[in-house]
């Protein structure tokens, strides 16, 4: 039985060489940086807190060291990519201490602005990292992890949230991304057919949190910013076609991988990744 997570199918949406080289031929095209070291540490933070949130009690969450659990976290991040990719990661200190004071920036925010952000009035946690693990045409299963999801125990409706850290936050044509923003519109098909909730009583966001601010701003700027892309049936059936095109394409019967010679594409040039190839 194959497996598609969303990674997988945006990549080849994005790029399907890169995807041939990834999944074919078995490359390493990317291998992790700062970004997504700090990235993945303030998730972990994030989300320890969350937990600790809902499931005990705020003054124990606002107790917990979040500074020290964003900095062991980074530390740990770096030896599991510096275990798996050796020499060919190679992240500075100084980046390091610089990441890690705007991860403290983020945390600090996030503090002050929680309830906005997730009440904890009659909302329930789901889960963190909840797992999906939905079934697909041509024996293949797509799975992915969710963030956050909540339950709002009054009007019984599902909040989907993927955390992303960003440098400035999204601007116009990072939202208008859909390599960005399709991945919650399969995770709400998916999780609505996996757990039988009607999909109009799901909701879902982007948290995003930025690690830097403009400077010689006059106006308040917000470090965290929500964005809740376009989620209606139109929207989704367009990202569920453009997949059972992936599927077809890449996929025979059985699930196996179909070798396809893609190739560069004509505007390879101009295109950063396909130089770096």
């Amino acid at each position: 039985m194959g497996k598609i997570s969303y990674s997988q199918f945006s990549k080849w949406d994005k790029c399907p060489y890169t995807w041939k080289l990834d999944y074919v031929d078995k490359q390493k095209t990317f291998i992790g940086n700062i970004y997504t070291l700090f990235g993945t540490a303030v998730h972990e933070t994030i989300q320890a807190y969350l937990v600790c949130y809902y499931e005990r009690t705020i003054k124990e969450a606002d107790n917990l060291p979040l500074r020290d659990i964003l900095q062991y976290r980074m530390e740990e991040n770096y030896k599991i990519a510096k275990e798996q990719y050796g020499d060919e990661f190679e992240v500075a200190l100084g980046e390091m201490i610089e990441f890690f004071n705007d991860g403290c920036n983020i945390v600090d925010e996030f503090l002050k602005r929680k309830s906005s952000h997730f009440p904890k009035k009659n909302t329930e946690l789901v889960g963190i990292e909840v797992s999906l693990n939905y079934d697909l045409p041509k024996d293949m299963k797509f799975v992915g992890f969710m963030d956050v999801v909540l339950h709002n125990k009054n009007t019984g409706r599902i909040k989907i949230i993927d955390i992303k850290t960003a440098t400035m936050g999204w601007n116009k044509y990072q939202k208008a991304d859909k390599n960005k923003t399709n991945q919650l519109l399969l995770y709400k098909q998916f999780f609505s057919k996996e757990k039988e909730i009607p999909i109009d009583k799901i909701d879902v966001e982007y948290l995003i949190l930025k690690r830097k601010l403009y400077e010689n701003i006059q106006y308040p700027q917000k470090r965290i910013q929500v964005f809740s892309p376009a989620s209606g049936k139109p929207s989704v059936n367009k990202v569920l076609t453009r997949l059972q095109e992936f599927i077809d394409e890449c996929y025979d019967d059985n699930g196996k991988i179909i070798a396809n010679d893609y190739e560069k594409c004509a505007k390879h040039k101009k295109c950063r990744l396909c130089k770096d190839l």
